[in-house]
């Protein structure tokens, strides 16, 4: 989220149109706010590895779970700043997603605070009554005493207090509610540190296990259990890598579920590498981790779940299918020079697991929730 304190330019703010095509004539206000955003995260980060690319942010905008609107606030006609609603479809409908940026030479200037409140507006609208948006933080940011930290009400984490987007999270009444370690590790891993996690792992889990591989389609044989596998992450969380899920989804997976998904995601351009473990006694899926890559862009990937039954952990399972699905990344996307990844900080195996990769911490993702008053309808009056 970018943030400023006083409203003193003058702003228009309206909903982005989106073009048929990134070629035709009008498609120059959706690529103008796509560069916004790009900007925004060279100012975070230090580099675009964490931006869409014109491509990827119009293809993800037909995703069927979700629909987005983008409203961009202008100062003389030029887009400046944006706010990306997400609008979950199937699960948590009660929720609507902002991704707030505004250009580093307009911030401060109150273009963040009418967006926000457009936005908000917004979701009213849509009749949802909870909020969430993310604040992010580059490791260089993360020194300081605990006296200039603020901590979430988990106790786990923090973001800091002299942040600019934090004190303009907290002034526009949004509550700290989780944070997410962010980390990165580069490709292709070496040789002698994957045959010694290997041995690791194989020694841990004696023979009693076996792997699985398959990319963007899942076999026939195995969607069932994959989609048990899935269904089994929604009541504990503590498996999954990337921004958390609320325990109270609705959605249960089953092989219809994962093909569309699977589907989706072919669509919008994106590549997923998967490992799956067998329990070899019971021919059970126990475990798997899935690996996506942008098509666009293959250099850049991202760790997505890594799941593994509350039964068979203890066997260093996690350790032994990342570093399997990572090598086989490398295989089939020689390009790919980094990996990223996001995770609880309460998660402390797959935090150690992925310390053992060669993963460092890049920064911390602040996730903040404003709940909105439930209007319901309106009432009825009689004279």
């Amino acid at each position: 989220m970018a943030e400023e304190d006083h409203m003193t330019t003058p702003v228009e703010i309206g909903q982005l149109w989106i073009p048929d095509s990134l070629d035709a004539p009008d498609a120059k206000d959706f690529l103008d706010a796509v560069e916004v955003s790009r900007k925004v995260r060279m100012q975070v980060w230090g580099s675009d590895d964490l931006a869409y690319t014109p491509l990827e942010k119009f293809l993800e905008l037909s995703d069927p779970y979700e629909r987005q609107v983008i409203l961009v606030a202008r100062v003389e006609g030029n887009i400046v700043g944006t706010v990306d609603i997400a609008l979950p479809l199937v699960d948590n409908t009660d929720i609507a997603e902002f991704t707030l940026d505004i250009l580093p030479e307009y911030q401060r200037q109150g273009v963040g605070r009418q967006l926000l409140e457009a936005a908000e507006q917004l979701a009213r609208s849509e009749r949802r009554t909870m909020i969430l948006i993310d604040t992010n933080h580059p490791a260089s940011s993360l020194s300081g005493t605990e006296a200039n930290q603020l901590v979430p009400d988990s106790g786990q984490g923090f973001v800091p207090l002299a942040s600019r987007e934090v004190d303009f999270a907290r002034r526009t009444g949004y509550t700290l509610q989780h944070i997410e370690q962010f980390s990165s590790c580069a490709l292709p891993l070496d040789s002698k540190l994957v045959a010694d996690l290997q041995a690791e792992a194989e020694e841990a889990n004696g023979g009693r296990y076996r792997l699985h591989h398959w990319t963007d389609r899942c076999p026939a044989q195995w969607l069932e259990a994959v989609a048990a596998l899935e269904n089994a992450a929604g009541e504990t969380s503590d498996d999954d890598e990337g921004l958390a899920v609320p325990a109270d989804r609705d959605m249960v997976f089953d092989a219809g579920i994962l093909r569309e998904a699977e589907e989706v995601a072919i669509a919008q351009g994106r590549r997923t590498v998967v490992t799956a473990v067998e329990h070899v006694a019971s021919g059970r899926l126990v475990g798997l981790t899935t690996i996506s890559v942008l098509a666009q862009r293959q250099d850049v990937v991202f760790q997505d779940d890594t799941l593994v039954l509350q039964h068979h952990r203890g066997n260093k399972l996690g350790l032994l299918i990342k570093v399997a699905n990572m090598q086989r990344l490398s295989e089939q996307f020689p390009d790919a020079r980094v990996i990223y990844t996001w995770n609880a900080p309460e998660n402390r195996y797959l935090l150690t697991v992925n310390r053992k990769l060669g993963f460092t911490t890049a920064g911390v993702t602040g996730i903040w929730q404003k709940e909105l008053p439930d209007r319901g309808p309106k009432a009825q009056t009689s004279e």
